[in-house]
């Protein structure tokens, strides 16, 4: 505790530029994977060709991305671009499949209705599917939030400022402390992003709140049923007694 007090702005400042630098490739990943995701959904021959790339992609280690991207794109080693052109690389190819996965989920029926009340395909698209594919999409934007701050901490070992700094220098002078606040904040940071996506999507998707109420009262009248059935069944044998 000692250190961090004596280190608070130092962790005030590096937290700051951490969320900074989250961001950008969150909404960057957003904008860029609906488009390739509506692709993938829309045309059955090159879905398996975009998700396998996408997938591919995800699997190149971070810190070897963080180094073959300033030759290819002829960045300063040490820029801050490279590591947010990796960042928002790993959450198209996280969010494209997602945005696959949701578009798949809208009901076809609702699609056909849609259609026959004189819906373009584009408007169809804005009006209809985009809204009801909206919980798995924010399911999937809630992943790439999470993955972004935890992979960012590995651009400190490319000269990015972030809180992977308290990892890296409290383990080489050995202060526990210093490493231990790094994960913790990481963690705030990432639950932070995750609460506010998540009271985003209730503000923009109110539907969803009616249909989790609407479950819970299914899930309700059973129990409701067998709390008044020892009343039912014992007057039913009270009248046949009798």
């Amino acid at each position: 505790m000692t250190w961090v007090l004596a280190n608070l702005e130092q962790i005030l400042e590096l937290s700051l530029t951490h969320l900074r630098l989250s961001l950008l490739p969150i909404v960057l990943g957003f904008v860029i994977a609906i488009p390739l995701g509506w692709v993938a959904h829309r045309y059955r021959l090159t879905r398996g060709l975009i998700l396998t790339l996408v997938g591919l992609l995800y699997t190149i280690p971070s810190l070897a991305l963080f180094v073959v991207l300033p030759p290819l794109l002829g960045t300063p080693f040490l820029s801050e671009a490279n590591v947010l052109i990796a960042l928002t690389i790993y959450a198209v190819a996280i969010m494209a499949r997602s945005t696959a996965d949701a578009l798949a989920s809208v009901d076809p029926d609702i699609q056909q209705a849609a259609t026959a009340m004189g819906y373009s395909s584009w408007r169809r698209f804005w009006v209809v599917d985009l809204p009801l594919a909206g919980p798995v999409l924010l399911a999937g934007l809630r992943v790439v939030a999470v993955s972004t701050v935890s992979l960012l901490t590995v651009g400190v070992i490319v000269g990015v400022d972030s809180l992977g700094y308290l990892f890296t220098n409290g383990y080489q002078r050995g202060i526990l402390a210093s490493v231990l606040t790094g994960v913790v904040v990481t963690v705030l940071i990432a639950l932070l992003l995750d609460r506010v996506l998540a009271l985003l999507g209730a503000w923009l998707m109110p539907w969803t709140r009616a249909g989790r109420a609407s479950r819970r009262s299914r899930v309700a009248q059973p129990s409701q049923l067998v709390d008044r059935a020892p009343a039912t069944v014992g007057t039913g044998v009270q009248g046949s007694g009798a």
